[in-house]
């Protein structure tokens, strides 16, 4: 195959997806973008998690909140719970990498706040764990999955939000998990600022 037709086919195949999922996932992403807007509202902090791919979309997610997305506004409280190497690794070392988030919810989650989870296949046993916690600590999730919604579909209570991607690429289901948080990062603004 032609390099520039395998390049082409890879945004055809990312398009198609978004064009395809756009009216599914337009109430579930205003529906979290609603929660996170309240939580924050309420003085609470919004705690994000995933792995890999996942794990740097939680990162984007909170830079954009912290910092700012488009428009100047005040600093919006997010925490990115994959980023601290000592509090990852000592988890890991002295318990299991399957607790690396959910001790760190259990440790810094409150009732007023929310956790953003994040996995393409919706079964990472850490961030299954750490909807655990959440739930412990009555906290509300939106999980961001794709293909079935895997276990962390059958976890969800009511109040949280799924935004499951019905694709099967691991690749084209993150791309649209971009797209779901710049939406979000969007209607917050919209909801704190107006237009």
């Amino acid at each position: 195959m032609d390099l520039n037709k395998r390049i082409a086919k890879h945004f055809t195949d990312s398009a198609e997806l978004k064009l395809k999922v756009k009216d599914t996932l337009a109430s579930p992403i205003a529906e979290a973008a609603q929660l996170f807007f309240e939580c924050l509202a309420n003085d609470g902090k919004i705690l994000c998690c995933g792995n890999g791919g996942s794990a740097a979309d939680a990162q984007h997610f909170a830079a954009e909140l912290l910092n700012r997305f488009e428009i100047e506004r005040p600093g919006l409280a997010a925490v990115a719970l994959t980023t601290d190497s000592s509090v990852l690794t000592s988890i890991g070392n002295d318990y299991d990498f399957s607790l690396i988030f959910s001790k760190q919810v259990r440790a810094l989650g409150l009732p007023r706040d929310s956790l953003l989870a994040i996995s393409t296949s919706g079964h990472s046993q850490n961030v299954v764990a750490a909807i655990h916690a959440a739930h412990e600590r009555n906290m509300r999730v939106v999980a961001l999955t794709g293909r079935d919604g895997g276990e962390m579909a059958n976890i969800l209570k009511p109040g949280d939000v799924s935004i499951c991607v019905d694709g099967q690429s691991t690749a084209r289901i993150q791309e649209v998990h971009l797209l779901a948080l710049h939406c979000i990062c969007d209607v917050i603004d919209y909801l704190l600022l107006g237009e």
